[in-house]
């Protein structure tokens, strides 16, 4: 693998939208009761434009930044993003499963070639982080939360998910749709 300067541009340039995202309240948009998060969206696009290694590079700056800001900004739950197993892993394969099903639809049209592969980066980081928090983490979210954890994190994939998927999917087609047709 050898990353050329337009590459680590645009890992620059994707990675610094993780981090302005992350950093203000557009990462995470209040929709009714609870928070949808669009922080995963700069990894999903990275890999329909700019391919495989830009955009593992993204998802690894996404999975170090969750954790670093569980770090220094911590809640309840931050316990379990400092596991790199939940925090980083399930970012980064955000970025594998995204390019792997963008390949193999490569030739459809742009609904299907950008928004499939949307939609499954955005399940691959709601049941990657859950399902990782879940087998690492489960008896802690338990005293935490008062609640058996798979009725917890099961809530959480039921409201979250939906618009995490919708908000992929539309953003995904837009912007790649845009993006590559002037390249």
């Amino acid at each position: 693998m050898k990353l050329t300067t337009k590459d680590l541009t645009k890992i620059g340039v994707f990675g610094a939208l993780t981090i302005v995202l992350g950093l203000t309240p557009l990462g995470m948009i209040p929709i009714g009761p609870v928070r949808v998060t669009t922080l995963h969206i700069p990894t999903i696009v990275a890999a329909l434009v700019a391919g495989p290694w830009v955009s593992l590079f993204v998802g690894l700056l996404f999975g170090l930044f969750s954790l670093v800001n569980n770090i220094i900004a911590p809640t309840i739950l931050s316990f379990m993003f400092y596991n790199p197993l939940v925090s980083v892993l399930p970012r980064v394969l955000i970025a594998v499963v995204t390019y792997q099903v963008y390949k193999k639809l490569k030739d459809k049209n742009d609904v299907i070639r950008y928004g499939i592969p949307a939609i499954c980066g955005s399940v691959m980081n709601t049941v990657g982080v859950l399902g990782m928090a879940f087998i690492c983490h489960a008896k802690q979210i338990e005293a935490v939360m008062h609640i058996k954890a798979q009725y917890f994190l099961g809530g959480l994939v039921a409201t979250n998910m939906p618009f995490e998927i919708v908000l992929s999917f539309v953003l995904a087609i837009l912007i790649a749709k845009s993006v590559n047709k002037h390249k």
